[in-house]
């Protein structure tokens, strides 16, 4: 139980320290954020189509400018082609604190409560834009 507590409480200290870290200088830049999902059962129709609704969901997020969902494109296979994953997103947001934002949204959470169930693993590409 000793041992339960101190995880508690440093996950805390962790997380309130966290808080303090001073945000990017970039703030004033717009910033694409691009995230690629790998499904736990890439071949169920249903689980494609159930998070891709699912990531509708996050067009009510105020900060989203703009949000595109697809899967891998038939293109020609070559050694720089990634398709190793099932669905992605990409979303505009106006500056790196609208980004900050997105991710404590309730509706941003709920989609992860909601959908993680789905994937077996996720990558993300935060891009400022020049």
């Amino acid at each position: 139980m000793k041992q339960l507590l101190s995880i508690a409480l440093l996950l805390f200290a962790y997380t309130s320290q966290a808080q303090n870290i001073p945000r990017s200088n970039e703030d004033g830049r717009q910033m694409i954020h691009h995230v690629y999902f790998t499904l736990k059962n890439p071949d169920s129709v249903q689980d494609k189509q159930l998070l891709k609704e699912g990531l509708q969901s996050l067009a009510a997020i105020a900060e989203v400018k703009h949000l595109i969902i697809g899967e891998p494109a038939p293109t020609f296979d070559r050694e720089v082609i990634a398709s190793d994953w099932d669905v992605s997103e990409v979303i505009y947001f106006d500056s790196v604190a609208a980004q900050d934002a997105y991710q404590v949204d309730p509706v941003h959470q709920l989609f992860v409560t909601n959908y993680s169930h789905l994937w077996s693993k996720v990558v993300v590409y935060d891009i400022l834009v020049d």
